[in-house]
């Protein structure tokens, strides 16, 4: 989402900070997948930042636990 955004140096950034969250607690490709294109579809998203909340969408979606901040939450 940031690299489409043109923020390539963040988007790498963040690719780093995913990558260190621990097996157990990412989710799963499919489903890491399915919580980005939600959020692509999502008028709260700035440029890969959820306007909801200021959390990098890429970020809150790899986690297992994270969810939509949305009052009625997209996912």
């Amino acid at each position: 989402m940031l690299e489409q955004a043109g923020e390539a140096d963040l988007a790498k950034s963040v690719a780093e900070r995913v990558a260190l969250i621990p097996k157990e607690n990412k989710a799963g490709e499919k489903l890491y997948r399915e919580r980005l294109e939600i959020c692509r579809g999502c008028d709260s998203l700035i440029s890969g930042v959820c306007g909801r909340c200021g959390c990098y969408v890429e970020i809150r979606a790899a986690r297992l636990t994270g969810h939509c901040p949305a009052a009625k939450p997209l996912w």
